[in-house]
């Protein structure tokens, strides 16, 4: 059986919290990576789904899901925006945030300290 994108980030976020240190960082990274790709799939999906529409009813679409914008935005950051609203929702999403912010209290962060 093949582990889709979400899966595994869902995988990852449940084996954290009995991981530490290294082995945490070492989750995180992966983590971030498939995040990183669950948001461009998305991206793009969103992308083909508005392709039709003008950049006027972009801005009202964004404005509509909750997300400030202008008209001085150009497609591809008002795509983002949609795709960011929608993202920030799935499951993967949520249980990555709330592991990152986890690993965060634990000490251990993607950010390194200066």
């Amino acid at each position: 059986m093949m582990t889709t994108t979400a899966q595994r980030l869902l995988d990852l976020a449940a084996a954290a919290p009995a991981c530490q240190g290294g082995d945490l960082l070492l989750l995180l990274r992966e983590a971030n990576e498939l995040y990183q790709q669950g948001l461009e799939s998305l991206r793009q999906s969103v992308a083909a789904r508005f392709a039709g529409l003008r950049t006027r009813d972009l801005v009202a679409a964004v404005t509509a899901a909750g997300m400030p914008c202008d008209a001085s935005q150009d497609r591809d950051e008002l795509l983002l925006l949609l795709t960011l609203t929608e993202w920030e929702m799935t499951p993967a999403a949520l249980a990555y945030t709330e592991m990152a912010e986890d690993a965060a209290r634990r000490g251990v962060s993607l950010i390194p300290e200066e």
